[in-house]
């Protein structure tokens, strides 16, 4: 049996979770699994036997930030108090007036990094408007979830070349590079590999590539960097594992990405 941390989910508050969800799947031109509430992702989590996930949500607008984050730092409370070993980041947006003040707001309701969508926020991420934000979470040690690629050329936001701009200026800075470095951008994601300090995670990729694919990729970028991620909403844990136990890696590689690594980014006890 091994455990599991899911590094990559996404919740929304009840009275807007169908909506989100809706949205999301017009924007990626696919159905998603879930239904995008926190109490379907517990209840599946438990199924799974999943012992703790990473929650985030996108702030679409500036407005919005402050409330992502009090929604997420409340349903990180609830989880924990249901027994889950769970870790929430902030959301932020490139148009907030005070990066600095949001993200030790962030820090003092227990959240531990923050995550951005390059693309539902119409940003690149080398765009000098980010680089404040990216200057305060390398002084203040904490990471940066990056949503990562799109093969669509009007949503070329997130590319490896870009965060390789953002790499080289803040060499401290801790990144996870989502979907394995790039969604349907998997050509360019080895260029990221030489970084130490970037993360990957398998979220909206095994089911959007052959196993074979998946598995090469993951052993180029390193199979000790490398978290386990439904990306929930988009899809359950029953179809992942499924496709994540076809891979073809060994039982330490599966029991470093299901957990082990998840364990070492956030800080989390060991799987035994």
């Amino acid at each position: 049996m091994y455990k599991i941390f899911d590094i990559h989910t996404h919740t929304y508050p009840e009275a807007i979770a169908e909506k989100a969800v809706t949205a999301l799947g017009r924007f990626y031109n696919f159905t998603p699994e879930g239904k995008g509430t926190y109490a379907e992702l517990e209840q599946a989590g438990a199924q799974a036997q999943v012992c703790g996930f990473l929650l985030f949500s996108v702030a679409t607008n500036a407005h919005q930030v402050a409330k992502v984050n009090d929604c997420i730092a409340d349903q990180v409370a609830l989880s924990r108090a249901n027994g889950f070993d769970t870790v929430g980041f902030a959301g932020m947006h490139q148009d907030f007036p005070d990066f600095e003040g949001e993200v030790l707001r962030a820090r003092e309701l227990g959240l531990r990094g923050v995550k951005l969508h390059p693309d539902i926020q119409a940003i690149n991420i080398d765009d000098p408007r980010l680089m404040p934000l990216y200057a305060i979470l390398e002084r203040e040690k904490l990471p940066l979830y990056m949503h990562m690629g799109d093969n669509r050329l009007e949503y070329r936001f997130s590319t490896a070349r870009r965060l390789r701009n953002v790499l080289e200026r803040y060499p401290e800075l801790v990144v996870v590079a989502a979907h394995l470095g790039g969604y349907q951008a998997w050509m360019d994601a080895p260029a990221l590999a030489k970084y130490p300090r970037v993360w990957f995670d398998t979220s909206s990729v095994l089911w959007a590539t052959t196993p074979g694919f998946a598995s090469d990729l993951i052993h180029t970028l390193g199979t000790d960097r490398v978290m386990f991620g439904t990306d929930y909403p988009v899809k359950l844990y029953e179809s992942e594992l499924a496709r994540f136990f076809a891979l073809d890696l060994t039982k330490a590689e599966r029991t470093a990405i299901l957990y082990d690594n998840a364990a070492r980014f956030l800080g989390l006890g060991s799987a035994n």
